[in-house]
């Protein structure tokens, strides 16, 4: 007789360097033979996402990652730059004057730029890590989600150019200049898709599990200036968005992340094990959600008491 196989989709959510959680996240799945039907990303987990789909590890691109903040090309970014003045941990005297001070020289430069960091120096990124692919031909079913800033309409990539796809969907708003697609200006999907489980749900998944890498929303900040109180209404208003996508999800593993700075890519290796323990801590919960894998991962265990 032959048993029902049911069709898995993984959504990975938006969040920056906090998304770095989704490699951890998806070594576990490969180490216990997880199956994934398709995957769906938003932003970082469009990147993540998207170069696992093409056929790299996890492992291959965790040492990608470690070469890249190791080098001249990221210590000179802007990307490291804005790490630098949003860095999370106790400054001195000296650091916080020289943070407070780039800052407001980001500030003032996005008033007159459409993003501090052009197209050009993103590519550049993205193609580090990304294959010069069509997401037709990559391994797994892949989406990318971004946002059209002319219609505000959600823009799904389900075909075309693989690293296009998701440097469009990974363009932080401010920071990275939107991406011109004919009549659209495409920018991060987080703006209005934060976890894509809706779009798996429309591919026709049967079962979602769901990776949040939000901002922790509680908060001790004081409200110092009509700035510091916009970006709490943006953390406010993502989390609420955050909140209606995981109810099409069947498992949600959310990694301990914190309230890092999207910029803050050099707490990349603890990222990635906060990743890895969280989806061994949701193993269970996934085994119960799909028979299939349960079955699975018990001949799984056998085979590695007798080898």
């Amino acid at each position: 007789m032959k048993h029902k196989r049911y069709r898995t989709g993984v959504a990975l959510g938006g969040g920056g360097a906090r998304g770095l959680a989704h490699l951890g996240v998806l070594k576990v799945f490969d180490e216990e033979g997880i199956p994934i039907d398709i995957m769906a990303g938003t932003s970082i987990g469009a990147l993540v996402g998207g170069a696992y789909a093409s056929g790299i590890t996890p492992e291959e691109m965790k040492r990608n990652l470690e070469e890249y903040l190791k080098s001249p090309e990221f210590q000179s970014s802007a990307i490291k730059a804005i790490e630098d003045a949003n860095a999370t941990g106790k400054l001195g005297l000296g650091q916080k004057i020289q943070h407070y001070l780039k800052n407001r020289f980001y500030h003032v430069q996005a008033m007159f730029k459409p993003g501090i960091i052009s197209n050009e120096d993103f590519q550049a990124v993205i193609d580090r890590f990304v294959p010069d692919i069509k997401i037709e031909e990559t391994k797994i079913p892949f989406r990318a989600v971004a946002t059209d800033l002319v219609s505000g309409k959600q823009v799904t990539f389900s075909s075309g150019s693989l690293r296009e796809a998701v440097m469009a969907s990974s363009a932080v708003p401010v920071a990275i200049e939107p991406l011109k697609e004919g009549e659209m200006l495409l920018s991060d999907g987080g703006i209005i898709c934060l976890v894509p489980t809706s779009v798996l749900k429309k591919e026709g998944a049967q079962l979602i599990v769901a990776v949040a890498v939000d901002r922790d929303i509680s908060c001790e900040e004081e409200f110092t200036s009509g700035l510091n109180i916009y970006y709490r209404i943006c953390d406010i208003m993502a989390s609420k968005l955050e909140n209606y996508e995981l109810m099409d999800a069947d498992v949600v593993i959310r990694p301990e992340v914190g309230d890092l700075h999207w910029s803050e890519f050099s707490q990349a290796m603890s990222l990635i094990e906060e990743g890895e323990k969280a989806a061994r801590e949701s193993l269970q919960s996934i085994k119960r959600a799909m028979p299939g894998v349960k079955k699975w991962l018990s001949i799984k265990q056998i085979l590695k008491k007798v080898t």
